[in-house]
């Protein structure tokens, strides 16, 4: 197979039908985040809001987030696909359909869902598909998993502004995945703020360098 056939089959996302099946165990992930101390999983405190977003290798998209004032907790996980539970392996093979994705857990009253979108939108190349950098592969395409329709909103008219002005800059279209937030499954624990526990670690996302004003 050549590079370019490896790199097509790779980008082709799988039907229901043909995904992993998973399995029933959840993944085991620590109690509380590295560097806040706040938990991981729900239950949250309430009057918190959840936003998922996908912008490539995950290490670095929640980096990105953790560092917002008004961010309650950050994870790492996998979401828009098929496989209950999958694993990095599984999710790696482009067999799952899952995107990998941070969960964010915000307060309105600090930090608004238009201005994570900022981060969002300026802190990747939501037009290039399938992949993000030099990672190629399902699991790196840009998306937006909305919990209510107001962000879902929000993200349509940020989308619109953000391709205007990418035009005005020689960009192509926006690729971005948009869609109702379903299952998210937490990564194994070793990816739970790998930037935090390995500053060293590698980071292949990168910005436009438009900004959406």
């Amino acid at each position: 197979m050549s590079l370019m056939d490896l790199i097509n089959k790779k980008s082709l996302l799988p039907g229901e039908s043909e995904a992993l099946k998973g399995r029933e165990e959840e993944i085991e992930v620590p109690e509380e985040h590295f560097l806040k101390g706040t938990p991981l999983k729900a239950p949250f405190p309430k009057g918190l809001n959840q936003a998922i977003f996908g912008m490539g290798c995950f290490w670095g998209v929640e980096k990105k987030f953790w560092q917002l004032d008004g961010v309650y907790t950050t994870a790492v996980g996998y979401s828009g696909g098929h496989t209950k539970n999958p694993t990095y392996r599984e999710v790696c093979t482009g067999l799952t359909g899952h995107n990998e994705v941070v969960l964010v857990v915000f307060n309105p009253s600090v930090i608004s869902y238009s201005d994570l979108l900022k981060t969002f939108w300026e802190d990747h190349d939501p037009t290039q598909g399938m992949q993000q950098g030099n990672d190629v592969g399902t699991q790196y395409r840009s998306g937006a998993y909305y919990f209510n329709e107001e962000q879902n909103k929000d993200f349509l008219k940020t989308q619109a502004k953000y391709q205007s002005r990418l035009n005005a800059n020689g960009f192509g279209s926006i690729t971005t995945e948009i869609k109702e937030a379903g299952p998210f499954y937490y990564a194994e624990h070793y990816h739970q703020q790998y930037l935090a526990k390995n500053p060293d670690g590698y980071c292949g996302i990168d910005g436009t360098g438009i900004e959406l004003t």
